[in-house]
Protein backbone atom coordinates (compact mmCIF):
# COMPACT_ATOMS: atom_id res chain seq x y z
CA UNK A 1 0.00 0.00 0.00
CA UNK A 2 1.67 3.27 -0.83
CA UNK A 3 1.43 5.91 2.19
CA UNK A 4 -0.86 8.61 1.51
CA UNK A 5 0.98 12.23 1.30
CA UNK A 6 0.80 14.30 4.49
CA UNK A 7 -1.82 17.06 3.71
CA UNK A 8 0.32 19.09 6.41
CA UNK A 9 3.13 19.19 3.93
CA UNK A 10 0.51 19.18 0.80
CA UNK A 11 -1.13 22.62 2.67
CA UNK A 12 0.04 24.93 -0.49
CA UNK A 13 -0.86 22.16 -2.95
CA UNK A 14 -4.41 21.56 -1.43
CA UNK A 15 -5.13 25.46 -1.84
CA UNK A 16 -4.16 25.56 -5.10
CA UNK A 17 -6.27 22.79 -6.07
CA UNK A 18 -9.15 24.57 -4.55
CA UNK A 19 -8.50 27.19 -7.43
CA UNK A 20 -11.08 30.17 -5.81
CA UNK A 21 -13.59 27.70 -4.67
CA UNK A 22 -15.71 28.11 -1.82
CA UNK A 23 -14.51 25.13 0.26
CA UNK A 24 -17.22 23.26 2.03
CA UNK A 25 -15.64 21.49 5.30
CA UNK A 26 -17.06 17.90 6.32
CA UNK A 27 -15.17 15.96 9.59
CA UNK A 28 -15.59 12.93 11.00
CA UNK A 29 -16.23 13.10 14.64
CA UNK A 30 -14.60 9.85 17.09
CA UNK A 31 -10.49 9.49 16.03
CA UNK A 32 -10.57 12.44 13.83
CA UNK A 33 -12.06 15.32 16.27
CA UNK A 34 -11.75 13.40 19.07
CA UNK A 35 -8.67 10.71 19.81
CA UNK A 36 -10.76 6.97 20.12
CA UNK A 37 -11.20 6.32 23.77
CA UNK A 38 -12.04 3.32 25.42
CA UNK A 39 -15.40 4.19 26.63
CA UNK A 40 -17.14 5.58 23.57
CA UNK A 41 -18.84 7.86 26.19
CA UNK A 42 -15.81 9.89 26.99
CA UNK A 43 -14.85 10.72 23.33
CA UNK A 44 -14.47 14.68 24.32
CA UNK A 45 -12.62 17.07 22.08
CA UNK A 46 -10.06 19.08 23.40
CA UNK A 47 -10.81 22.84 24.17
CA UNK A 48 -8.52 23.35 21.65
CA UNK A 49 -10.13 21.46 19.31
CA UNK A 50 -13.70 22.95 20.06
CA UNK A 51 -12.65 26.90 19.93
CA UNK A 52 -10.82 26.03 15.92
CA UNK A 53 -13.87 24.15 15.13
CA UNK A 54 -15.79 26.96 16.19
CA UNK A 55 -13.63 29.56 14.03
CA UNK A 56 -13.33 26.83 11.21
CA UNK A 57 -17.60 27.04 11.45
CA UNK A 58 -17.64 30.89 11.18
CA UNK A 59 -15.30 30.94 7.94
CA UNK A 60 -16.28 27.54 6.23
CA UNK A 61 -19.79 25.73 5.58
CA UNK A 62 -19.07 22.97 7.85
CA UNK A 63 -20.45 19.43 8.69
CA UNK A 64 -19.68 16.84 10.54
CA UNK A 65 -20.81 13.52 9.52
CA UNK A 66 -20.41 10.31 12.09
CA UNK A 67 -21.54 6.92 12.74
CA UNK A 68 -22.96 7.99 16.15
CA UNK A 69 -26.47 9.17 16.66
CA UNK A 70 -26.47 12.94 15.58
CA UNK A 71 -27.89 14.04 19.22
CA UNK A 72 -25.21 12.21 20.73
CA UNK A 73 -22.42 14.06 18.73
CA UNK A 74 -23.93 17.36 19.33
CA UNK A 75 -23.92 16.94 22.93
CA UNK A 76 -19.95 16.11 22.31
CA UNK A 77 -19.36 19.25 19.78
CA UNK A 78 -22.60 21.99 20.55
CA UNK A 79 -21.70 24.25 18.50
CA UNK A 80 -24.87 25.24 16.42
CA UNK A 81 -23.46 26.89 13.23
CA UNK A 82 -22.10 23.04 12.20
CA UNK A 83 -24.25 20.86 10.02
CA UNK A 84 -24.59 17.54 11.53
CA UNK A 85 -25.35 13.89 9.91
CA UNK A 86 -25.86 11.37 12.10
CA UNK A 87 -25.97 7.62 11.69
CA UNK A 88 -23.55 7.07 8.96
CA UNK A 89 -25.50 9.94 7.04
CA UNK A 90 -29.45 8.97 7.73
CA UNK A 91 -29.88 11.83 9.58
CA UNK A 92 -28.97 14.61 8.33
CA UNK A 93 -29.78 18.42 10.30
CA UNK A 94 -28.68 21.90 8.28
CA UNK A 95 -27.46 24.14 10.76
CA UNK A 96 -30.05 26.72 11.64
CA UNK A 97 -27.59 29.87 10.97
CA UNK A 98 -27.51 27.91 6.71
CA UNK A 99 -31.04 29.24 5.80
CA UNK A 100 -31.80 31.74 8.59
CA UNK A 101 -35.69 31.31 9.65
CA UNK A 102 -36.64 27.91 8.42
CA UNK A 103 -38.66 24.93 9.79
CA UNK A 104 -37.88 21.94 11.11
CA UNK A 105 -38.69 19.85 8.38
CA UNK A 106 -37.23 21.15 5.96
CA UNK A 107 -33.84 21.37 7.39
CA UNK A 108 -33.64 17.85 8.48
CA UNK A 109 -33.44 13.98 6.12
CA UNK A 110 -34.33 10.81 7.87
CA UNK A 111 -33.55 8.67 5.02
CA UNK A 112 -33.93 5.85 7.73
CA UNK A 113 -36.84 6.71 9.64
CA UNK A 114 -39.00 3.96 8.64
CA UNK A 115 -36.87 1.50 10.84
CA UNK A 116 -36.75 3.29 13.71
CA UNK A 117 -38.77 0.63 15.36
CA UNK A 118 -36.26 -2.66 14.65
CA UNK A 119 -33.34 -0.63 14.76
CA UNK A 120 -34.83 -0.40 18.58
CA UNK A 121 -35.91 -3.89 18.78
CA UNK A 122 -32.38 -4.95 17.72
CA UNK A 123 -30.39 -2.53 20.26
CA UNK A 124 -32.54 -4.06 23.19
CA UNK A 125 -31.91 -7.89 21.99
CA UNK A 126 -28.13 -7.24 21.82
CA UNK A 127 -28.43 -5.32 24.72
CA UNK A 128 -29.29 -8.92 26.73
CA UNK A 129 -27.41 -11.16 24.53
CA UNK A 130 -24.11 -9.44 25.05
CA UNK A 131 -24.71 -8.85 28.76
CA UNK A 132 -22.71 -11.78 29.50
CA UNK A 133 -19.27 -10.71 27.56
CA UNK A 134 -16.92 -8.48 29.58
CA UNK A 135 -16.25 -5.22 27.95
CA UNK A 136 -19.19 -5.73 25.41
CA UNK A 137 -20.77 -2.40 24.51
CA UNK A 138 -23.67 -2.02 22.78
CA UNK A 139 -24.87 1.83 21.83
CA UNK A 140 -28.18 2.80 20.27
CA UNK A 141 -26.81 5.73 17.26
CA UNK A 142 -30.18 6.09 16.34
CA UNK A 143 -30.50 4.71 12.87
CA UNK A 144 -27.29 2.68 13.59
CA UNK A 145 -26.33 0.22 16.42
CA UNK A 146 -22.73 -0.18 17.55
CA UNK A 147 -21.28 -3.01 19.13
CA UNK A 148 -18.18 -2.16 20.67
CA UNK A 149 -15.92 -4.46 21.77
CA UNK A 150 -13.01 -2.79 22.29
CA UNK A 151 -12.55 -3.55 26.01
CA UNK A 152 -13.12 -7.28 25.31
CA UNK A 153 -10.49 -9.61 26.03
CA UNK A 154 -8.92 -11.41 22.88
CA UNK A 155 -10.15 -14.52 23.34
CA UNK A 156 -13.94 -13.61 23.81
CA UNK A 157 -14.05 -11.20 20.47
CA UNK A 158 -15.41 -13.81 18.16
CA UNK A 159 -18.18 -14.56 20.32
CA UNK A 160 -19.18 -10.70 20.28
CA UNK A 161 -19.86 -11.21 16.26
CA UNK A 162 -21.26 -14.65 17.20
CA UNK A 163 -23.78 -12.99 19.01
CA UNK A 164 -24.66 -10.39 16.71
CA UNK A 165 -24.75 -12.73 13.55
CA UNK A 166 -27.56 -14.30 15.85
CA UNK A 167 -29.47 -11.35 16.95
CA UNK A 168 -29.54 -10.65 13.08
CA UNK A 169 -30.83 -14.08 12.33
CA UNK A 170 -33.11 -14.45 14.58
CA UNK A 171 -35.32 -10.71 14.11
CA UNK A 172 -34.71 -11.75 10.53
CA UNK A 173 -35.15 -7.79 9.81
CA UNK A 174 -32.66 -7.27 6.49
CA UNK A 175 -30.58 -4.99 8.46
CA UNK A 176 -26.83 -4.63 7.17
CA UNK A 177 -23.65 -5.58 9.49
CA UNK A 178 -20.78 -3.40 8.63
CA UNK A 179 -17.35 -3.15 10.15
CA UNK A 180 -15.15 -0.47 11.99
CA UNK A 181 -12.08 0.35 14.32
CA UNK A 182 -13.19 -2.52 17.03
CA UNK A 183 -16.80 -2.11 16.44
CA UNK A 184 -19.52 -4.10 14.52
CA UNK A 185 -22.32 -1.71 13.20
CA UNK A 186 -25.81 -2.54 12.12
CA UNK A 187 -27.55 -0.52 9.96
CA UNK A 188 -30.90 0.33 7.67
CA UNK A 189 -30.34 -2.14 4.10
CA UNK A 190 -30.46 1.31 2.58
CA UNK A 191 -28.42 2.99 -0.42
CA UNK A 192 -27.86 6.14 1.54
CA UNK A 193 -24.31 6.67 3.44
CA UNK A 194 -22.19 9.11 4.20
CA UNK A 195 -21.03 9.70 0.70
CA UNK A 196 -24.96 10.26 -0.20
CA UNK A 197 -24.89 12.54 2.95
CA UNK A 198 -22.01 14.61 1.63
CA UNK A 199 -23.65 14.85 -1.56
CA UNK A 200 -26.72 16.28 -0.14
CA UNK A 201 -25.37 18.46 2.11
CA UNK A 202 -22.84 20.07 -0.80
CA UNK A 203 -26.40 20.05 -2.93
CA UNK A 204 -28.29 22.40 -0.66
CA UNK A 205 -25.62 24.19 0.65
CA UNK A 206 -25.14 25.07 -3.47
CA UNK A 207 -21.56 24.34 -3.28
CA UNK A 208 -19.02 21.88 -5.35
CA UNK A 209 -15.86 21.86 -3.53
CA UNK A 210 -15.27 20.25 -0.41
CA UNK A 211 -12.73 18.76 1.70
CA UNK A 212 -13.27 15.82 3.64
CA UNK A 213 -11.24 14.54 6.57
CA UNK A 214 -12.09 11.03 8.12
CA UNK A 215 -10.42 7.79 9.92
CA UNK A 216 -12.98 5.30 9.68
CA UNK A 217 -13.84 2.44 6.86
CA UNK A 218 -17.51 4.44 6.74
CA UNK A 219 -15.86 7.44 5.53
CA UNK A 220 -14.45 5.56 2.58
CA UNK A 221 -18.14 6.06 1.31
CA UNK A 222 -17.33 9.77 0.98
CA UNK A 223 -14.35 9.84 -0.51
CA UNK A 224 -15.37 7.78 -3.47
CA UNK A 225 -18.08 10.41 -4.06
CA UNK A 226 -15.49 13.14 -3.52
CA UNK A 227 -13.05 11.32 -5.72
CA UNK A 228 -16.41 10.54 -8.62
CA UNK A 229 -17.65 14.50 -8.46
CA UNK A 230 -14.04 15.24 -8.79
CA UNK A 231 -13.96 18.52 -7.15
CA UNK A 232 -12.70 17.87 -3.50
CA UNK A 233 -9.66 16.69 -1.63
CA UNK A 234 -9.75 13.18 0.75
CA UNK A 235 -7.65 13.09 3.80
CA UNK A 236 -7.35 9.99 5.89
CA UNK A 237 -6.31 10.27 9.35
CA UNK A 238 -4.13 7.28 10.14
CA UNK A 239 -0.82 6.48 11.57
CA UNK A 240 -0.76 3.73 9.16
CA UNK A 241 -0.89 2.95 5.23
CA UNK A 242 -3.87 1.29 4.54
CA UNK A 243 -5.91 0.50 1.39
CA UNK A 244 -8.24 3.80 0.76
CA UNK A 245 -10.03 6.13 -1.55
CA UNK A 246 -8.48 9.59 0.11
CA UNK A 247 -5.27 10.74 -1.42
CA UNK A 248 -3.59 12.84 1.44
CA UNK A 249 -3.62 11.95 5.69
CA UNK A 250 -3.00 13.03 9.09
CA UNK A 251 -1.60 10.93 11.18
CA UNK A 252 -4.00 11.67 14.40
CA UNK A 253 -6.29 14.45 15.81
CA UNK A 254 -3.65 16.74 16.75
CA UNK A 255 -2.50 16.51 13.26
CA UNK A 256 -5.84 17.52 12.23
CA UNK A 257 -6.42 20.82 14.64
CA UNK A 258 -2.71 21.63 12.60
CA UNK A 259 -4.26 21.34 9.54
CA UNK A 260 -7.57 23.08 10.78
CA UNK A 261 -5.67 26.01 11.95
CA UNK A 262 -3.83 26.10 8.29
CA UNK A 263 -6.77 26.46 6.58
CA UNK A 264 -7.91 29.22 8.84
CA UNK A 265 -5.18 31.61 8.66
CA UNK A 266 -5.30 31.11 4.78
CA UNK A 267 -8.74 32.13 5.04
CA UNK A 268 -7.85 34.78 6.62
CA UNK A 269 -5.46 36.37 4.72
CA UNK A 270 -7.30 35.79 2.08
CA UNK A 271 -10.15 38.01 3.65
CA UNK A 272 -7.77 40.64 4.14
Amino acid sequence: VVPCPSALEAFEEIIGLANNNEIAVFLDYDGTLSPIVNDPEKAYMSSEMRQVLKAIAENFKTSIVSGRAREKVFEFVQIDTINYAGSHGTDIKMASTTWGEITEEHDSYQPAKKFATVMNQVYNSLVRETGHINGAKVENNTYCVSVHYRNVAKEDQLRVLHVVQEVLKNLNSGLDLTYGHMVYEIRPPLAFNKGNAVAYILDKLGLDFSIYIGDDLTDEDAFKVIRDRKKGIRILVSNTSRETSAFYSLKDPPQVMEFLKLLLSWKLKKIK
